[in-house]
């Protein structure tokens, strides 16, 4: 049975996971085909956005009115290339909970893949829920301020007049709009994969923790829990080198993106249209970091929380060779499984706090200037 099922078909739908039932030549080349086009209508969107900062933005209003819809531009470009990138390796991070010694071995190991299966389901729901209510909520709010005065949604550079027809217009409009789902559904799927994979490797530590109950005088039991404490080291490891740069580019970007909308925010005395979609934005920028912050904390906490629960086992019926293997076990996870963005910043709710009070003090420097 494929883990995170909901993800995987969020993936699909952006064109990052074929899937496996299309097996054809024919399928093949027609979801490569729209993989090329969502990566074309990702990117023209950024360039677009970008050039418009180059060469059309004159003043600091007119910059952060542009700087936080492309920052959110990059970030969708960024995961997109790193989920294609890392889709052998996605394969390999998936396919490895479903084996030994990582698939549940009996019904209660199944009562707790079930229990982190549908905590991660939930979060997915919820998640998208936000996302894509921030989304129709640009869209309709756009709708009726900038549509009628034939004006995008986001500042934009263009090599044509988009004004020049209706047609025209409405294309471009269109693309703004299509591109900005796309990213968000983006965002979704890697942030949902990544977070579905740390709680996973909470999963494992519960099952572990489970199977050292039953260890009694068991040496092959413990061998394999040896193993499978060691492998989950290992796991947390790879997981962590294959997507640190794109946690850091994340978390950079959260950063600057929600002191840009405390200036987009406070520059007006009166409250207007734009206000919901900016909190609402800004409400998504805080979730994706949050979510990293909270599930890297977690993890670090149940590595660590093992060594309580083998101190509480019943270590006077076991013999020399069991408590050497327990000791084993205690003495690697003295140091936690810790995750990193870029190998610095640490994905705990310290980091977290401390990105908070980073854009706030980038916020009241960019005011001043």
């Amino acid at each position: 049975m494929r883990i995170l099922q909901c993800t995987f078909k969020i993936l699909t739908f952006i064109g990052c996971w074929r899937p496996e039932s299309w097996s054809s030549l024919y399928m093949r080349i027609f979801y490569d085909a729209y993989t090329v086009f969502m990566i074309i209508l990702l990117y023209t969107f950024l360039v677009s956005q970008f050039f418009d900062i180059i060469w059309n933005v004159d003043n600091a209003e007119e910059f952060t009115e542009n700087f936080y819809a492309t920052l959110a531009s990059v970030v969708s470009c960024s995961k997109m290339l790193s989920l294609l990138v890392n889709r052998n390796n996605i394969h390999t991070l998936t396919n490895i909970l479903v084996e030994k010694p990582y698939k549940p071995l009996d019904i209660n190991e199944m009562k707790i893949r079930y229990k982190f299966d549908k905590l991660i389901y939930t979060n997915t729901f919820i998640y998208i829920t936000l996302v894509e209510t921030t989304c129709i909520c640009i869209t309709m709010t756009s709708l009726v301020t900038e549509f009628r005065k034939r004006n995008l949604t986001f500042r934009a550079w263009l090599p044509y007049d988009y004004n020049s027809s209706t047609i025209v217009f409405c294309f471009t409009y269109a693309h703004q709009l299509i591109s900005l789902t796309a990213g968000s559904l983006v965002n979704v799927a890697c942030d949902s994969l990544i977070c579905g994979l740390l709680v996973h490797i909470c999963c494992q530590i519960e099952i572990l923790e489970y199977r050292l109950s039953k260890v009694s005088n068991d040496h092959n039991n413990l061998r394999d829990c040896v193993c499978h404490h060691d492998g989950i080291f290992k796991y947390a490891l790879r997981l962590n080198h294959n997507f640190n740069m794109t946690i850091a580019m994340q978390f950079i970007v959260s950063t600057m993106v929600v002191c840009s909308n405390l200036y987009q925010l406070t520059k007006s005395s009166t409250i207007n249209a734009s206000y919901l979609p900016l909190l609402l934005y800004m409400s998504c920028m805080l979730t994706q970091i949050f979510i990293y912050c909270w599930y890297g904390n977690e993890v670090r906490l149940k590595s660590t929380q093992l060594i309580n629960n083998i101190f509480g086992m019943n270590w006077l019926t076991m013999d020399k060779d069991l408590k050497g293997g327990l000791l084993i076990i205690m003495n690697r996870a003295i140091i936690p499984i810790e995750f990193t963005s870029a190998y610095v910043l640490s994905m705990n709710l310290d980091s977290f706090v401390g990105i908070l009070k980073t854009s706030y003090s980038v916020y009241n420097l960019l005011k001043q200037v």
